[in-house]
């Protein structure tokens, strides 16, 4: 009797999700990217894997972090205005070589926000109509070149202002849309 009981626990927890479940694909992208990306520079540039140097060397990348990868950089506390400090729960593994995989269920485990950030949409800039984006979409744009449009009061004031920045920024887009 005290072995089918046990059995039929061991058959629950096992049913039971979330309990030892590996990442789907697409789920976690940014975590997975961002850590992805940060582990390989700590291995470019030399720095020792110590908790404290990894601590040390994610604060300041997140420092540049822009967009979803500084909120990212906010869940963990690796931001001078969190709540909270995980970091230590990133680099402590990343010190022993953990995948970013793993590190980012665990992250997952403790806040499931950090799995729902999700990058934005590319827009392809060679075929995309300016004219059918939103206002919003339009400004997005410029923000992603640190770019602003002073003065623009219309839709087709930041339209204007994109076509005029687009050689700069996204010169193979530029060179390829016939309506400029």
């Amino acid at each position: 009797m005290l072995c089918l009981s046990g059995l039929s626990v061991a058959l629950a927890l096992m049913l039971v999700p979330g309990f030892s479940e590996a990442l789907k694909e697409g789920e976690c992208e940014v975590c997975v990217t961002f850590l992805g990306k940060f582990y390989q520079s700590l291995k470019d540039n030399n720095v020792e894997f110590k908790s404290g140097e990894i601590e040390k060397a994610i604060t300041k990348t997140c420092k540049d972090a822009k967009g979803k990868e500084n909120r990212f950089c906010y869940y963990i506390g690796a931001t001078s205005d969190a709540a909270t400090k995980m970091v230590n729960e990133v680099s402590k593994p990343l010190s022993y070589h953990v995948p970013v995989e793993k590190i980012c269920e665990k992250l997952k485990k403790k806040d499931g926000q950090i799995c729902e950030l999700k990058y934005d949409k590319q827009l392809d800039l060679t075929s995309v109509d300016l004219k059918k984006l939103k206002v919003k979409d339009l400004k997005k744009i410029l923000e992603e070149w640190g770019e602003s449009c002073k003065g623009c009061a219309e839709k087709s004031d930041f339209i204007r202002k994109i076509t005029e920045l687009m050689p700069k920024y996204a010169p193979a887009a530029a060179s390829a849309r016939t309506d400029l």
